[in-house]
């Protein structure tokens, strides 16, 4: 039988607060990485915009589920979910300017592209499981 202790609750509340400010933190590094208003376009309703920010918020999810399941302590896990934002933010500009020289995905998700959006919503998914695996070691 296990019981909760002090010390669980504790932990608990420091992985999920690390957690949920890692997400924020990546968040706000994705928005500075565009140059326009996500949260304007997502209220005045456009869904790619909301797409491609909301699959990297899933992406660095997935490498944080993974990080604290293998991490050795919470700084470990810490390190490697700044890891996790920075392998997204390298992967949307390898998509931007190497995989798809010519289109500016940037102007086509602001002005509401749905195919460019979930693209990108899926390439932060695919980007996140690759790098979660590759924090199984």
């Amino acid at each position: 039988m296990t019981f909760i202790t002090l010390d669980s609750i504790l932990s608990f509340l420091a992985h999920l607060g690390t957690g949920f400010g890692l997400i924020l933190a990546g968040l706000i590094i994705f928005a500075l990485t565009t140059k326009y208003s996500e949260r304007k376009l997502i209220k005045e309703g456009n869904m790619a915009v909301a797409l491609k920010l909301w699959g990297k918020a899933l992406g660095l999810a997935i490498v944080i589920y993974t990080v604290w399941a293998n991490s050795v302590n919470l700084l470990d896990a810490f390190i490697w979910g700044l890891v996790g934002i920075a392998a997204q933010v390298l992967a949307f500009w390898t998509f931007e300017y190497i995989l798809t020289p010519g289109v500016n995905l940037e102007k086509e998700v602001e002005n509401g592209n749905m195919a460019i959006g979930f693209s990108l919503f899926a390439a932060s998914l695919v980007v996140g499981i690759i790098v979660a695996a590759s924090l199984t070691y």
